[in-house]
């Protein structure tokens, strides 16, 4: 019988798992009816988010997809419009819920190589009040987005050319902390410019779900009633956001350490004949394969357990680093990598 292959799993940062040490904290937590706001530890977590980002209230939420589209609901009516990237994940990524279920009209934008959007690009998209146009209501933002961070001062100019046709400003932060951390920069100073900030735990945080959604109180608590809607109430739900308080505790700082795995990656793939392999800002990589040789190097990546995520026949791969694969894990991967090269 032949030995079990190892697997190394670099699809996402969402494929973590809680750690002895965060699942003994889910089990001590103490735990209350949440829809009712009696969970102390959902409130302790609610309070500590909203504080590290610098806003008044924070809302507990199951998922990323579930914080944004209740942030876009509590902007925007039925009707109005919100600006966005092409590649923004609130967009292209989450079942188009805005327009759905919120009646919100998308205008997306190209989004530049560096992720930002061309603020005359913004500016001509802002329609005039007329009653043929819907009305253009918020500009929402992400960072990181695809791994790349958006320059402080191009989030600074955009916010303030949005406040000045008194638009509101959403930032999908998911991957926020990914972003300060890279920087050296506290995470209040990337969320100040915008009125609400989505936060993920479950991706490079390591919490197994959820996400919190910050901001003004009375647009938390519109968005409380929305989450209802939406069928995001919980009930004993401390026991997950005692994960996610650990997260925050625990593995803010060590992000680093992701970010330093994937420039390892990054640049060890780079030697590979054929690929172009985009550098960095944080945890995410992109590397374009050739054609011919796409299909068959993500079927021998797959055969000797290193996952990736592939697309468009493979010639283009997402590989991303987390808590879950180490030093080991990368070089083990880069082997893995140069041996399909070596035999050609």
């Amino acid at each position: 019988m032949s030995a079990a292959v190892l697997q190394y799993d670099f699809r996402s940062d969402t494929v973590t798992r809680p750690s002895p040490a965060m699942r003994a904290a889910m089990a001590a937590a103490e735990v209350g009816d949440d829809v009712f706001g009696d969970d102390p530890t959902v409130k302790r977590l609610e309070q500590q988010v909203a504080e590290r980002l610098g806003k008044e209230a924070g809302l507990y939420v199951p998922s990323g997809t579930q914080s944004n589209l209740i942030a876009l609901m509590a902007h925007c009516e039925r009707g109005d419009e919100y600006i966005v990237g092409q590649q923004a994940h609130c967009y292209r990524w989450e079942a188009g819920g805005a327009a759905v279920l919120g009646s919100i009209q998308p205008q997306p934008l190209a989004n530049q190589p560096d992720g930002t959007l061309l603020l005359a690009d913004i500016e001509a998209n802002i329609k005039p009040d007329d009653p043929h146009y819907a009305r253009t209501r918020l500009l929402a933002l992400e960072n990181t987005i695809g791994g790349k961070i958006l320059p402080q001062t191009y989030v600074e100019a955009a916010t303030a050319l949005a406040r000045r046709h008194s638009l509101s400003c959403h930032l999908d932060g998911a991957r926020v902390f990914n972003a300060a951390v890279a920087q050296g920069v506290p995470v209040e100073t990337l969320a100040r410019p915008f009125d609400t900030v989505s936060v993920c735990l479950s991706k490079g945080l390591g919490a197994p779900i959820g996400s919190v959604l910050v901001g003004p109180a009375a647009l938390i608590a519109k968005g409380r009633r929305l989450r209802k809607m939406l069928g995001g109430g919980l009930r004993q739900v401390g026991i997950l956001a005692a994960a996610g308080l650990y997260a925050l505790e625990h593995n803010v700082e060590r992000l680093a350490d992701d970010h330093a795995n994937a420039q390892a990656l990054a640049q060890g793939l780079a030697k590979l004949p054929g690929l172009k392999v985009t550098p960095p800002d944080t945890n995410i990589i992109f590397v374009e394969v050739p054609a011919d040789i796409a299909p068959a190097f993500a079927e021998h990546l797959a055969q000797h357990g290193v996952k990736v995520t592939s697309a468009y026949g493979a010639t283009r791969q997402r590989w991303v680093t987390h808590l879950d694969v180490d030093r080991a894990a990368v070089e083990q991967a880069l082997l893995v990598a140069s041996r399909f090269f070596a035999n050609r």
